[in-house]
């Protein structure tokens, strides 16, 4: 939890699975460090088609369990089956794991454009009631403030979301963005659609170069000059670039919890030096 101007607002950040199995360890290293700020909670991604499942549920069971935090385990709905589902929905249980991000997820490389459009489950919204039905569960839901790249309009995507959230969405986390205009706009159509669910602000640090073009690319987030200005600058310097995306980050959050946000929470790409930073410079008594 932060707390400014006499207001407490949550914070929370995303962890994700490492490739090699070799590598458990060194995510567990990172979430007892993570600890030291004691996050409202830590979400777990979940890959494509579920090719780190079982990982992610191992990491959500550590979080919950021996990190003493508490755990929200992704779940996409692609390559998703109604055994399947029931599968993890159990695993989770028994791991004490009782908060799910539910997500549609990106088509996997292996999976074909056919097997795609012939998914048991097509949206996220799709296994919501499934969810629903097994019990037991918080519900976060994603939502993009300058709209999902495959949507036509944002006025679209907010009803849609209005849909996911009175199927028994709880609370909301915002994709990554780096101006905050348009988050602020964003909460306004959503309070016009009356949208009541808690939204998380969404936000990445750019402390790499080459860390941009792929987020942006993924989410579709417009770069404000000043950003890609940072990045120009320091574009051969990669300790002045992480210090400076750092600040660009904090500034960002500052911003935002002077108006009002009701959480924070951090795309820091499994650094805790990143989200201990970030915490210690924005949590103002």
């Amino acid at each position: 939890m932060i707390t400014r101007n006499n207001k407490n607002i949550e914070f929370s950040c995303e962890v994700f699975p490492p490739k090699r199995d070799d590598e458990m360890y060194d995510i567990f290293k990172t979430l007892d460090e993570i600890k030291d700020v004691d996050p409202d909670f830590v979400s777990v991604t979940y890959g494509a088609g579920g090719s780190n499942s079982k990982k992610t549920s191992t990491i959500a069971a550590y979080i919950q369990n021996i990190s003493d935090m508490r755990s929200l385990a992704h779940m996409t709905a692609v390559g998703m089956t109604e055994q399947k589902l029931t599968e993890m929905l159990e695993e989770l249980q028994k791991k004490s794991v009782d908060m799910i991000l539910v997500l549609r997820g990106d088509r996997p490389r292996t999976m074909s454009e056919e097997d795609f459009a012939k998914r048991e489950f097509k949206y996220a919204s799709s296994i919501i009631p499934k969810i629903e039905e097994f019990g037991g569960f918080k519900l976060f839901g994603a939502c993009y403030p300058e709209k999902h790249p495959e949507s036509a309009t944002v006025e679209d995507d907010i009803r849609y979301l209005k849909q996911k959230v009175d199927m028994g969405i709880d609370e909301l986390i915002t994709q990554m963005f780096f101006d905050n205009s348009k988050f602020y706009r964003f909460l306004e159509k959503c309070d016009a659609a009356g949208i009541k669910a808690p939204i998380h602000a969404g936000i990445m640090p750019i402390t790499k170069v080459n860390q941009l073009g792929t987020s942006v690319s993924l989410s579709g987030s417009s770069v404000p000059t000043e950003l890609s200005n940072l990045i120009a600058k320091y574009s051969e310097d990669p300790a002045g670039m992480k210090e400076a995306g750092i600040e660009y980050a904090i500034r960002q959050i500052e911003d935002l919890m002077d108006h009002g946000v009701y959480g924070i929470h951090l795309y820091s790409m499994n650094k805790a030096d990143v989200t201990k930073a970030i915490y210690d410079a924005v949590n103002h008594k």
